[in-house]
Parts: C-alpha cells; structure tokens; sequence
C-alpha cells in the first residue's frame, strides 16, 4: 500500500518539472499554462501525505488493541 503515496509524489515531481520548464519557455504545455502544472505539483504532494497519515494512523491503531 506503501505504492500509492510514491505514485503521487513522483506525479508531483514530474508536474513540477513542467511548471518550471513551461515557466521558461513563457508557453504553455499541452494546453495548459505553468500555473496549472503548479497546482497539481502541490495538490498530489498533499494528497500523498494525506494518505500516508491516513494509512499509518490506522495500522498503529491495530497494534494497540
């Protein structure tokens, strides 16, 4: 289950890698300009931590019981 924060983080990464290159290049990518790629930057990087917290408060729950 550990895969599914990974996925987000690398989809994260690879959005910000194309916010900075579209930034750069003063064009947009796939019809979509820079800010756009930034937004999801963030919004996958907090959805993986979100679903981090979610999966590993739950498995610690189970241990004390």
């Amino acid at each position: 289950m550990s895969n599914v924060p990974k996925a987000l983080v690398s989809l994260a990464a690879l959005a910000f890698v194309l916010a900075a290159v579209g930034a750069l290049m003063g064009q947009t990518i796939m019809g979509m300009g820079p800010e756009g790629f930034s937004r999801a930057c963030t919004n996958l990087a907090l959805l993986a931590i979100g679903v981090s917290f979610a999966w590993n408060s739950g498995s610690s729950q189970t241990k004390g019981a």
